[in-house]
């Protein structure tokens, strides 16, 4: 068993600062990418930024720029900081790690419960 804990959400002005992080649990032999993905209300879920196990990220166009995704591979951990908010990056805020449980099994993605993101105008 998996499991991915998000904290660091919540509600910040506009041109404020957010830091998510994540933390992978459990069965764990290896994690490939984890990143975050986001949704906001009555719109599609939609891939914030990714980060592979040897640093290479990659960004939503929306967010180049403001935010930064790192990670800590020695705790299992993938941070986001978010910079220079806006009101259209409030939504619900999902981790998610590729994670292999053992040599014997591919990876599966796992996510987490997700943490909300309100940005006030």
């Amino acid at each position: 068993q998996v499991q991915l804990v998000e904290s660091g959400g919540g509600l910040v002005q506009a041109g404020g600062s957010l830091r998510l992080s994540c933390v992978a649990s459990g069965s764990i032999f290896s994690i490939n990418s984890m990143g975050w993905y986001r949704q906001a209300p009555g719109k599609q879920r939609e891939l914030v930024a990714a980060i592979t196990s040897s640093g290479s990220t990659n960004y939503a166009d929306s967010v180049k720029g403001r935010f930064t995704i790192s990670r800590a591979n020695a705790k299992n951990t993938v941070y986001l900081q978010m910079n220079s908010l806006k009101p259209e990056d409030t939504a619900v805020y999902y981790c998610y790690a590729r994670i292999r449980a053992s040599t014997v099994v591919a990876a599966t993605d796992y996510w987490g419960q997700g943490t909300q993101v309100t940005v006030s105008s």
